[in-house]
Parts: structure tokens; C-alpha cells; sequence
């Protein structure tokens, strides 16, 4: 008989809530969960097929081992037995540092994924580490870190309340947001609109969320920083400023207005492609705006000035007065966050502590660029990585020059990928780690919520049995620990997650703001709850959170208020300010903040299985700042010394033809092309081609044409469409499944083409380490 179980998906960052159709072991269907609190039913057709990826037959079910040169089955205690031989004693031979360990997307989509690898590095000591951050995001933790102090800290547009929406670089109707948690973000970007707000969109292509727009901006790729520092110019020099009680808290604003003198409209809108009156009627919109929010992503990012442009949109945000204010750009307070401390000067946050050994790129965050992994690989030394770990990543196909890494990874001594599939990076590895299918995992988004557009919790424990054979996420993670650590066979993989249970509650009872302050960790470790270590971690974290229970103190004074608030009035959402999912001005009346929210715990989040409202974001300025000043740090040394750069970017001489990527709404990076039910349709690897450049070049309508840059050159098929400007050609990232030994028989079919093979990997933003993946001149010529 067919049952129902509830899931948060794990495919995209909008993290909705879905219910499972599931007929004995197998999920047969999947559906929007219309009393998830916080995306109300929305589904994109990513979470639909859910089922299919779940049980995808080309899902690895037992662990890889390579013997004599080829990966054979094995079981879980040969493939640990095998990393158990080779690491610790390459570590005792080559030191720390000739390991490297490689994070890739899904990483953040997984629970096991978010609490092992900072115990995995620890236990490692190497420096060498490379994520999927520095291939997109990166740009932004560097803004944050040198402007706040904290690199997570990172303001979210207030979706919800805005007035006026300012979206640069992101398409957030397909790729449904990035660093902006928020299901349906289409439908809120039409109730931004019909409430009466302003939508204006700046992408050199016409993506679906730009024909949504109030006005859609075309300037020329890689120029975002230019114009935003344009707009920036503009309200200091038309005194359109108005940074209101930010004024006090932040310094730096007088030296950013001298730094601004030459980026005038006028001497920026060439570079541009914009006329000057564009960018001065967009600023003073901005300005005139009862509230407004700037949001930029991806296309803004993995550009040459991506650090600069990621600063330059909380800038604006401020100078305006919108930054940390309702309907601005409002900082987060995640249910697993740090409780908030009292305010005052952090430790900073600092750029390049160390360097890359062959380059010299400074670290970022902790990390160092994917782009320079296959070098690091590849140079003889000391500190060569001879051992690599890729946890949930494939950075053959995700970072810059694919073909270089694809023989740097098989020359390495000894490589361990945690991967369901053998793809094209798993491929080389000596032992290979599947986890189980996302069905049989419990699943807490503790990265998504730290940029969700309302504060909310949910978990969602497995919805079907752990096969017979395989083996829970969580367990391979603190098992891999223990195997690299010397540990195997002689240690409890339990014990890694009782480990940092006591670590975490040592820390906290000997804070002195803590009100554990003191108290006996171990006696504290007795009382949490939850039938696993990861749920065990899951707990302490919500106890010691914003809303925790601080182990039974704070939740007996809570229920107590709201026993009595209950008493005196029900407790509802002000329609103006929605905190729950869904869009704007919805009659759907949820619950405001109330009972469930006091005293978390996981015993109290199960309790709640379509999620607990946490409210909506407030104001949280000055206690989120970290920085040494304990201010807003609005134009710091690393920002001054980069901005002469792009200064230099006036007269450049723009090339013919520059290249950006796509998103696709049935798409992820590489790691969804082998499901059936998401191929095909517009989800398709074609280079788009704007009409009079086709004419130019001599191009056909599905045709075929050789483009070629930097790295090398790829034969792709040729799509003619107006949907982008002229000089701009669209190729999307994430394909090339056509590497001998890969598992991916529906990727395989229709393997599309590797974009980044296009680059080389020297193109950098110096700042935050991120390879530049959009704006890259190309040259491109038909084939017969």
C-alpha cells in the first residue's frame, strides 16, 4: 500500500518542501507540501523528479576498489581498509601538506556534508583546500569578510517587502536563487510587481526573469562593477546618499567618495555599452525608492572584478540606508547560527594567512582556487599533493581546463571520491564511497538557511529504511576520519560525532557570555536527543542557537510567556510583513513566530514536521559586524588597492566576442544530467548565437561551429536566437560526459560540451582566487 513521507529537497538552494509518494522502498512520486512553512507547495520540476534521481540505476551500491589498475566491488571493509593502508602512511611520509581534499556543490545540499569536512581537515592538517566556491561564489564571502568581518555574514534582498528590485547577473527563475534562499522566487518577483514595486533586471541576455522585469539592462559582460560603481558615484555626487542610522556604524565613506571621482556615468557607460542617463535614471530610482535592495550572483562573480562588484552592491545598499532595514537587504538568523554575542570589535577577517606553493594565490576563506588544483597536482616538491579526497565534487567538468586535471588526477599517488556515481573525475580515484540515495538520508539545510528570506527551521528525517548493503552518509564521512587519521578498526565512528559534541559544549561553557557558562559539558552531552550522532549534533546545535533551549532554562521561561500570551490573543502573520514561503500579498494565513519557535531543540523541531516560522528577517546591526573596528568597514586596504585596476577598464578595447554561461531550470552543474525526466527540451548544450553575429560569422540555425579561446577549442551545435545582445555568445556549464570509464549511460547520450575546457585557468579575480567563467573573448568560425 502506497504511503506518504515529507522531504526537503536537496537539489537547489530553494530547499522546498516536498511529499514523497513512496510504494514499499521506492519513491514512485513527489508533490509540493502546501503546509511547509516556508515554501507553501511550490515545486520546479527538479524536486518532481525526485523519484527518478532516487533511483537512478547508475547510483553506485557498494563501495569501488582499484585492483590491478581497475575499480572492482567491494565491500565497506576493504574499501576502508584500503585508505586505512595508504593515507596515514603517505602522510607520514610526505607530510600534511601533499594532501588535498576538493569540495564540490552537493557537498552543501547534504547533512553529512556540512558537519564532517571541517573534522576531516582538521584531522588531515593540510592547507590544501579547494571548493566549489572559488568556481562561484567567492567574490561574495570576500566582500562580506572585509566589510562586516564575517565572510557567511551575507545580506539577502528582502524579497518579500521590497519596493524596488535592483538584479544583477542571476536569473533566479531558472536557477530558482543562489545565496538568496527563497522558494517560488517567480512568483515573488510577480508580487514585487503587483503590489506596485520595480523590478529591473541587468544580464546581457533577455533569461526569463529579465522578461519579467519592469526594465531589462544589456550591458556589455564583465562591465557590472563599472556600473555599479557608476550608481555608487552618481548618489555621492548628486548628494542622493542617505545612509541614515548606518552613518554611525560604518566608516570609510569619505575616502570611497574620493576613491569614485573618475567612475562617472559619463566615463563609464562606453565600457558599459550604456548610455550615461541609464545609469544616472537607475541611481536616482534607486535613491527615490521607498526601499529597495541590490542583488547580484553568479554572472556578476566569475567575472575579471568580481570581488569589486560583490562589494560595490552592499555599497549601494548602504549608501541608500537600505542595508539591514525591512524591504532592504537584511542579514539572516539561521536556527543553527551562533547565538548572538554582545557587540563589539571581532577578530577581522584577512585575506592570503598563506599561499598556494607553485602560483603564490592567496587564500580566500581558507581556500585556495580550483583553478590551481591541477598544477599543485602536477609540480614535483615539497607540499606536491600526491593524495587527493573529493567529497561530492567533479571539478573535471566544473573548474577551467578539464583535460589538464583529467591527467593530473591520474598521476596522483593515492584519490578517495565520496560519490554516488563514477563520473568524470570518480573515474580515477582508488577507492570510491557511495553515499546511499537521498531518501534513505535525514536531511537539515544548515548552509541554505543561513541566507533564507525568512527565518525558519525544518528537518526532515529518512523517509524510507537504509538499503541492506549500504551504508548512512554520516557513517562513510566519520569512517573516511578515522581511516585517514590511523584510527580504523581501533575507534567507534560514533565517537567522531561524540568528539565534537564535546568539543563544541567545552568551548561553550567555558565562553564567558555563554549562559552554559561554567555548567558540566558532559552532564549537558547526556541530555541531548536524537537517534543518531548527526541528530545528537543536530540538537546541541539548535539548543545552543538564536532560538535554543539552552538545555531546558530558556524554554521553561518561554513557555511560560507564551502560555500566557496564548491566554490573552492568537498569535498572526501582519500581512504586510510575510516571514513563511510564498509570495507577498497570498491571503494564506500561517502562523506568526510563536510557541514552536521558543526553546528549539530537535525533539521540538520533530514535533513540527512541516517546519517551524522563526519570523521574518529583522534589523541585526551592530551584533553581526566582526570586524576589528567593530564597524562597517566600507572601503578597506584589500578594496583601495584593487580599485585603481578597474579604473583601467575605461579604455580597454572591448574584444568581438565574449562568452557567458546559462542556467537551466532542470539542471545543477553536472550532477542532474543523468535523470531521464530532466533532459531534453531547452535543458540542451547549444551555443546561442545572437542573429546579426551569425550573419557575420556565417552560421547556421543548428548547425555546427568551432569556438576557441585560451584553453583550446570545442565543435558545438549552434542555436540563432535574439534573446541576447550582439558581441555575446551563451554556452551553458556543467556538460561533457563523453570521458571513457564514466558510469552515465543518459549523460553519455547527449554529452554535450565542456565550456571551462574553453579556459585555461589564469583568468582569476585576484582578490577572492574565483576562475573568471563569464565575459572570456572567444573567437568563433562555422564548420561544414
Amino acid at each position: 500500500m502506497p504511503r506518504t513521507a515529507l522531504r526537503i529537497c536537496p537539489l537547489c538552494e530553494a530547499t522546498c518542501g516536498l511529499t514523497l509518494t513512496i510504494d514499499g522502498t521506492a519513491v514512485t512520486g513527489a508533490r509540493g507540501d502546501r503546509e511547509d512553512v516556508f515554501s507553501r507547495g511550490f515545486i520546479c520540476p527538479k524536486g518532481a523528479a525526485f523519484g527518478g534521481l532516487d533511483s537512478d540505476p547508475d547510483r553506485l551500491r557498494a563501495p569501488l576498489v582499484r585492483r590491478d589498475g581497475r575499480l572492482q566491488e567491494a565491500t565497506w571493509e576493504e574499501a576502508f581498509d584500503a585508505i586505512a593502508a595508504a593515507a596515514p602512511a603517505l602522510v607520514r611520509e610526505h607530510g600534511p601538506q601533499a594532501v588535498g581534499v576538493v569540495l564540490g556543490n552537493p557537498n552543501v545540499h547534504t547533512m553529512a556534508g556540512a558537519l564532517y569536512p571541517p573534522l576531516l581537515l582538521k584531522a588531515l592538517g593540510t592547507r590544501n583546500l579547494f571548493t566549489a566556491s572559488t568556481l562561484d561564489q567567492m567574490p561574495k564571502h570576500v566582500s562580506s569578510g572585509l566589510l562586516f568581518g564575517d565572510p557567511f555574514a551575507i545580506p539577502v534582498p528582502d524579497l518579500d517587502r521590497t519596493d524596488f528590485l535592483l538584479l544583477l547577473g542571476a536569473n533566479p527563475v531558472e536557477s530558482n536563487g543562489s545565496l538568496c534562499t527563497a522558494p517560488d522566487f517567480p512568483g515573488r518577483l510577480k508580487a514585487l510587481r503587483a503590489r506596485g514595486g520595480t523590478l529591473v533586471v541587468v544580464d546581457p541576455r533577455r533569461t526569463r526573469t529579465a522578461a519579467l522585469a519592469d526594465r531589462h539592462l544589456a550591458p556589455r559582460p564583465g562591465s557590472d562593477a563599472l556600473l555599479l560603481a557608476a550608481l555608487a558615484h552618481t548618489l555621492l555626487e548628486e548628494k542622493l546618499a542617505a545612509p541614515g542610522a548606518l552613518e554611525e556604524l560604518t566608516e570609510g565613506i569619505g575616502e570611497l567618495a574620493a576613491a569614485l571621482g573618475s567612475f562617472t556615468p559619463e566615463a563609464v557607460a562606453p565600457a558599459c555599452d550604456l548610455t550615461a542617463a541609464e545609469i544616472r535614471t537607475l541611481a536616482r530610482e534607486l535613491a527615490a525608492a521607498p526601499s529597495a535592495a541590490v542583488y547580484a550572483r553568479i554572472g556578476s562573480c566569475t567575472v575579471e572584478h568580481g570581488t569589486l562588484a560583490s562589494w560595490l552592491v552592499d555599497v549601494l545598499n548602504i549608501l541608500t540606508g537600505n542595508l539591514d532595514r525591512p524591504g532592504g537587504a537584511l542579514f539572516p538568523l539561521s536556527a543553527t547560527a551562533p547565538a548572538p554575542r554582545p557587540a563589539g570589535p571581532g577578530r577581522g577577517f584577512a585575506l592570503g594567512r598563506w599561499a598556494s606553493r607553485v602560483s603564490g594565490h592567496p587564500e580566500a576563506k581558507g581556500e585556495l582556487p580550483t583553478a590551481a588544483l591541477a598544477e599543485e597536482i602536477e609540480a614535483p616538491g615539497d607540499g606536491q599533493i600526491r593524495m587527493l579526497l573529493a567529497i561530492a565534487a567533479n571539478p573535471v567538468l566544473s573548474a577551467p581546463d578539464g583535460d589538464r586535471l583529467d591527467r593530473a588526477l591520474a598521476g596522483l599517488d593515492f584519490m578517495v571520491s565520496v560519490d554516488p556515481y563514477l563520473n568524470e573525475t570518480s573515474r580515477h580515484a582508488h577507492v570510491v564511497l557511495p553515499p546511499p540515495p537521498p531518501s534513505q538520508s535525514g536531511h537539515f539545510d544548515f548552509a541554505f538557511n543561513g541566507f533564507a528570506i525568512c527565518n525558519q527551521a525544518r528537518y526532515s528525517p529518512a523517509a524510507v529504511p537504509l538499503e541492506e548493503g549500504r551504508m548512512d552518509e554520516c557513517e562513510i564521512h566519520a569512517r573516511l576520519i578515522l581511516a585517514v587519521s590511523g584510527l580504523h578498526g581501533t575507534a567507534d565512528p560514533a565517537g567522531v560525532d561524540e568528539l565534537a559534541i564535546q568539543s563544541a559544549l567545552a568551548r561553550e561553557t567555558a565562553a564567558p557570555h555563554s549562559p552554559l557558562h561554567g555548567q558540566d559539558p558532559a552532564r549537558l552531552a547526556g541530555l541531548l536527543t536524537g537517534g543518531s550522532g548527526p541528530e545528537r549534533r543536530l540538537d546541541l546545535m539548535l539548543r545552543l542557537g538564536p532560538y535554543g533551549d539552552r538545555f531546558g532554562a530558556a524554554a521553561a521561561r518561554s513557555e511560560a510567556h507564551s502560555e500566557a500570551r496564548s491566554d490573552a490573543q492568537p498569535a498572526a502573520r501582519p500581512e504586510a510583513a510575510p516571514a513563511g514561503g510564498g509570495t507577498a500579498g497570498s491571503a494564506a494565513a500561517f502562523p506568526a513566530a510563536g510557541p514552536a519557535a521558543q526553546g528549539l531543540s530537535l525533539e521540538r523541531l520533530l514535533a513540527y514536521p512541516h517546519g517551524i516560522d522563526l519570523g521574518p528577517l529583522g534589523p541585526r546591526l551592530p551584533g553581526v559586524l566582526k570586524t576589528r573596528s567593530g564597524r562597517i568597514e566600507l572601503f578597506p586596504d584589500p578594496i583601495a588597492a584593487e580599485l585603481p585596476r578597474l579604473r583601467t577598464a575605461f579604455a580597454e578595447r572591448p574584444a568581438a566576442l565574449v562568452l557567458v554561461g546559462r542556467r537551466h531550470l532542470r539542471s545543477s552543474n553536472s550532477w542532474l544530467h543523468n535523470v531521464p525526466a530532466l533532459t531534453g527540451g531547452s535543458n540542451r548544450c547549444t551555443l546561442q548565437v545572437h542573429p546579426q553575429d551569425a550573419d557575420r560569422l556565417g552560421l547556421t540555425d543548428g548547425g555546427r561551429a568551432r569556438i576557441t579561446a585560451d584553453g583550446g577549442s570545442l565543435e558545438v551545435p549552434v542555436e540563432i536566437t535574439d534573446t541576447l545582445r550582439t558581441g555575446v555568445v551563451s554556452l551553458p556549464h556543467g556538460w561533457g560526459h563523453d570521458r571513457a570509464g564514466a558510469r552515465l549511460s543518459v549523460a553519455a547520450a547527449t554529452p554535450g560540451a565542456n565550456v571551462n575546457q574553453l579556459l585555461d585557468g589564469t583568468r582569476l579575480d585576484p582578490l577572492s582566487g574565483t576562475a573568471v567563467l563569464n565575459g572570456f573573448p572567444v573567437v568563433l568560425a562555422p564548420l561544414p
